[in-house]
């Protein structure tokens, strides 16, 4: 699919690099496509059932993507946008820039409704000030969720420390709620200033059973698959650098399944408040598993394969794997995300031909 504006970002994978592209469904089957493009420009597409591009895309400011989800009347957008560090000082190193993380509420035409920061600068507060919470250069990626009326960004975040006459700068996450009229939902009882520390692959789901975001991470805090605020522990992991989050999703009837993968081997982990109660080891060798809900009961597991992508379904009810594995053949990218229809079916943007192309790849329902 060819596109009238660049897409950024393709051939870096890191969680502090851009992400290119994320995509979102919409209720009627369709779908909305954002991309990181140059300019200092997040674009946003329409998208048919036929998975073209349709009409004109909008910009918007911004500088990196981080994610779009979609409702009946428009969607909301969460990108990256710049800040100011001011002068501190810091006690030592480096760790600009200092940005803003937004979330862009926008209509069926695409055209902006609200938009609220999500970080803490203001006029007031720079992000060498004691106290703010900014968009740097390190794991700061981040994921949408709604409960159908408010929306949820849940991102990494830096954090900004007194030490004495200068201040230090930490990382860790944050998750912040926001209405439909675009206020700060002060409060939340799912929000917080600060999870997990240190943190990365931040993932969110909101469960309409319990009326609750749930977040998961994976933290250097006990080296661990965790949900934050407080502390509680999925899977135990090891900080030898091949520690990663997946992605979390409703299991049938209660509880969740998280994703998550140790020294290559990927596997899942079904949970309600904590632990783990029960671990598939899925024999799948990736760093970066994706997983989404896939149908009704079940989910499917996703991951790089050579030069494409492989997918299992499964049962998440009981865990167990559904049909033969397929092959998807597009390029994976280690941060983007697939997301559910309501037919049933799976979209995953990936890399085109050039550097304004997107493919679209769907796996239909079972």
């Amino acid at each position: 699919m060819k596109l009238p504006n660049a897409v950024i970002g393709y051939g870096s994978e890191g969680d502090t690099e851009k992400l290119p592209m994320a995509i979102a469904a919409r209720p009627d089957g369709t779908s909305w496509i954002a991309w990181t493009s140059t300019g200092g420009k997040v674009f946003l597409g329409r998208l048919g059932c036929d998975d073209k591009l349709t009409g004109e895309p909008t910009g918007f400011t911004g500088i990196d993507l981080q994610d779009v989800a979609a409702d009946a009347t428009g969607g909301v957008l969460l990108l990256t946008r710049r800040g100011s560090c001011g002068d501190g000082p810091l006690c030592g190193g480096e760790s600009s820039p200092c940005n803003t993380m937004h979330m862009v509420r926008f209509d069926n035409a695409g055209k902006l409704v609200w938009e609220r920061q999500v970080t803490n600068l203001t006029g007031g507060r720079q992000g060498y000030d004691d106290g703010a919470r900014f968009i740097w250069w390190y794991q700061h990626h981040g994921r949408l969720a709604t409960d159908g009326k408010n929306w949820a960004a849940y991102f990494g975040v830096a954090i900004t420390v007194r030490n004495g006459d200068c201040v230090d700068v930490h990382e860790g996450d944050r998750m912040q709620v926001v209405s439909s009229t675009g206020k700060l939902v002060g409060g939340h009882k799912d929000a917080f200033e600060v999870g997990c520390s240190h943190a990365w692959t931040s993932r969110i789901v909101h469960d309409p059973r319990t009326k609750r975001f749930v977040t998961v991470c994976a933290t250097d805090n006990a080296c661990r698959i965790a949900q934050p605020d407080p502390y509680r522990t999925i899977a135990a992991g090891t900080c030898d650098g091949t520690l990663f989050n997946g992605d979390v999703v409703l299991a049938e009837g209660k509880g969740y399944w998280a994703a998550w993968s140790q020294g290559g081997s990927v596997r899942l982990e079904r949970f309600t408040t904590g632990r783990s109660t029960s671990t598939i080891r899925t024999g799948a060798s990736a760093q970066h598993p994706h997983l989404v809900g896939y149908g009704t009961g079940r989910m499917l597991l996703a991951w790089q394969s050579g030069s494409s992508m492989a997918a299992q379904a499964y049962d998440s009810g009981t865990g167990k794997k559904v049909g033969a594995k397929l092959t998807i053949k597009v390029k994976d990218h280690a941060y983007q995300a697939f997301k559910a229809y309501a037919d049933g079916s799976v979209a995953y943007p990936a890399a085109g031909g050039g550097s304004s192309s997107i493919t679209i790849a769907r796996v239909l329902p079972l």
